[in-house]
């Protein structure tokens, strides 16, 4: 029989995991959890059961480097497609499976500029500066409902055309794009509001805000290797770039770097090039998922976390990404 592989870390994750998802069951008066409003009384318990569970195995499966971008995007493939099949269950079959029983735009850039139009909506801004505390730029490798789909896109490219898009005018001038792009939308949304614009106009500026990043994932990201939407375009991405840092976790290049640039072909975000690896800091992109660890020989990639060591500290953002992953595949709906 084979052995099961971390234990400890599995438990905390499975107990971790169930703790919070209690709070969420008992707490609220309306049940967050879809299969409590299915089955009251019974259903959020078995729910919360196997979601910690999926948090424990999960957990250990992300501890092996060689192996953990596969699951990540398994992981980060799944809570897309369960969170958007909830959407269309709540439109097509009854709004048990919505959040609020009221449409939104399922669209992440709407979480920075939805509130400037509205002046409220401000738990969704709460919820998201929580999780860049916790456990810093995760948000843009496992915890985004949008992300998956570039990230899956950008694998398809060759090797060669994601160098080639390191060299070219749009990586030389990201900041100035991923700026405007941020500062647009959010103006936009300002004008609109002053304005009294009505409602309608607002959500088809937001659907064509969305299907433009749809349209960079499938017609940029998929060519070039590069996930277009998320490092360019996304204001969310934009933001979670400028303060990831009041995390206190980390994730640099240490003097073992032989600036052999096996790296760079790993990573879809723009964060390692040949400037970034000489400087031994990787680009501002960069969001801790650790794809870049299993090409490299060297251990010259590691998570810091205060004075805890490289190894432990690894393990524990897994960990808490990985709770929070699976505490937002079981409430995160529109």
């Amino acid at each position: 029989m084979t052995k099961f592989k971390y234990p400890r870390i599995a438990a905390v994750a499975f107990l971790v995991t169930a703790a919070i998802l209690l709070i969420v069951n008992v707490v609220p008066d309306k049940p967050l959890l879809v299969a409590e409003r299915l089955f009251p009384g019974w259903g959020g318990w078995i729910q919360i059961l196997a979601i910690s569970v999926y948090s424990g195995v999960l957990s250990t499966k992300m501890m092996d480097r060689k192996t953990r971008r596969g699951w990540r995007l398994f992981a980060w493939t799944l809570f897309c497609f369960v969170f958007y099949f909830q959407l269309v269950l709540g439109m097509a079959v009854d709004s048990v499976f919505l959040l609020t029983g009221k449409l939104h735009l399922p669209i992440p850039s709407m979480i920075v500029v939805a509130p400037f139009y509205r002046f409220s909506s401000l738990f969704m801004i709460i919820l998201f500066f929580s999780t860049v505390l916790l456990t810093g730029p995760a948000w843009c490798s496992q915890l985004c409902y949008f992300g998956s789909m570039d990230a899956l896109a950008s694998s398809i490219a060759s090797k060669k055309k994601r160098i080639g898009f390191l060299n070219g005018n749009w990586y030389k001038h990201r900041n100035i794009i991923k700026l405007a792009a941020l500062l647009l939308m959010v103006g936009i949304a300002i004008v609109l509001r002053v304005a009294g614009t009505v409602s309608g106009v607002a959500t088809l500026l937001g659907l064509f805000a969305g299907v433009l990043g749809l349209l960079l994932v499938v017609l940029v990201s998929a060519k070039t290797g590069i996930m277009t939407n998320c490092t360019l375009y996304c204001p969310i991405g934009t933001v979670v770039n400028n303060i990831k840092k009041i995390s206190p976790f980390r994730f640099v290049i240490n003097d073992n770097c032989t600036n052999c640039k096996a790296c760079i072909v790993k990573c879809n975000y723009m964060a390692l090039t040949e400037q970034t690896i000489i400087s031994k800091e990787p680009g501002k992109t960069c969001t801790y998922c650790g794809d870049c660890m299993s090409a490299c020989k060297h251990n010259a990639f590691e998570y810091r976390f205060f004075k805890m060591d490289p190894k432990n500290a690894e393990r524990l953002w897994i960990v808490m990404t990985v709770i929070m992953h699976s505490v937002f595949l079981a409430v995160a709906r529109i």
